[in-house]
C-alpha cells in the first residue's frame, strides 16, 4: 500500500546524515557530468549508482 504524503517516515525508513551526504555529493557529480556533456540524461540511473558506490566506498575506506 502506498504511504500517505502526510505521514512522516518511520525511523527505519529515514536516511542517516551520512547517507544523505553521499546522495548529495553523488548528485552533484552526476549533474556536472551531464552539464559538461560527458553524460546524457539517459545514462543517469546507471551512472548515479556507480558514482554513489564510489563516493561511499572512498569515504568509508578512510575510516
Amino acid at each position: 500500500m502506498a504511504q500517505s504524503k502526510d505521514k512522516a517516515p518511520s525511523p527505519e525508513e529515514r536516511l542517516t546524515p551520512r547517507q544523505e551526504a553521499y546522495l548529495k555529493a553523488s548528485k552533484e557529480i552526476v549533474v556536472k557530468f551531464i552539464e559538461s556533456g560527458r553524460l546524457s540524461s539517459a545514462g543517469f540511473q546507471e551512472t548515479f549508482g556507480l558514482v554513489y558506490r564510489a563516493v561511499r566506498d572512498t569515504v568509508e575506506e578512510g575510516e
